[in-house]
């Protein structure tokens, strides 16, 4: 009980996220400017492989060509739809680091005002703009590449009937949940100095409230316009999970074993 507790209270961060489009609009509508932009894009992208699906599921799975026709029209259902799965996956965690990206600018002023709102905010450290962008790009390479593998295991999944289409989802979900928590909070976790490894071993002390508050983000990017308008609130909100998780025991230097750890 006690981790679904904790579970709802990061879906709760999200909710106090959200608020501020209600007493800092102008602040929020700037934040959802570069959402907007990205995910034109990425939903263009998305469409493509929607409509190739079948085609790849077909050249993935040459072996069914011979099968009875319903088991090789089953195989291949479930081909398309883990195609489609890995690519909302990968589009999700991609759409959110390089709306960071674009808009450093307007999601930093966000983190700030929450940061400012809430009181003891780290000091204001300038690490110069281009050092700081390539941080931060370097760093999304490497959640996007993780994601990537993640992504493949789930994909394979797909394939195996009911499973596929019904653990996998499911598990989908809290992955992309994961990386996207573990995205969104690098505003406030490298202010604090603290690498990408360090920001994943604290999130990790905290998995079910990380969890909660990054498949509640992942969950209503796929309401129409949901991913333009929660983009800054899930900033606000990984600021304020990653001041929870600052405030408790402090993360040391990780060894290169703790780099990596799974969302569940």
């Amino acid at each position: 009980m006690a981790v679904i507790g904790e579970f709802f209270g990061g879906v709760a961060l999200l909710g106090r996220g959200l608020r501020l489009w209600a007493t800092s609009p102008r602040l929020m509508l700037l934040g959802a400017v570069p959402a907007l932009v990205v995910g034109a894009v990425l939903v263009a992208g998305l469409v493509v492989v929607g409509l190739a699906a079948d085609d790849i599921a077909r050249a993935v799975t040459p072996f069914a060509d011979e099968w009875p026709e319903w088991s090789r029209t089953l195989v291949r259902l479930g081909g398309g739809l883990a195609v489609a799965a890995l690519a909302v996956l990968l589009a999700v965690v991609a759409f959110t680091a390089v709306t960071l990206l674009v808009g450093d600018p307007f999601y930093e002023r966000i983190w700030r005002r929450v940061e400012e709102h809430e009181g003891d905010a780290p000091a204001d450290v300038d690490r110069g703009f281009w050092r700081g962008l390539a941080r931060s790009a370097g760093d999304s390479l490497r959640l996007l590449l993780a994601t990537a593998g993640v992504g493949v295991l789930l994909f394979v999944g797909g394939f195996v009937p009911v499973v596929g289409q019904t653990v996998v989802p499911v598990v989908g979900a809290l992955v992309g949940g994961w990386f996207l928590a573990v995205e969104l909070t690098g505003y406030a976790f490298d202010a604090r100095g603290r690498s990408l490894a360090e920001r994943r071993r604290g999130l990790a002390v905290n998995r079910a409230r990380t969890l909660g508050l990054g498949t509640a983000t992942y969950l209503l990017f796929f309401v129409p316009l949901g991913a333009v308008l929660v983009m800054p609130a899930a900033v606000a909100a990984a600021t304020l999970l990653a001041r929870e998780v600052a405030a408790g025991p402090t993360v040391g230097p990780a060894s290169p074993a703790d780099d990596y750890h799974p969302p569940a």
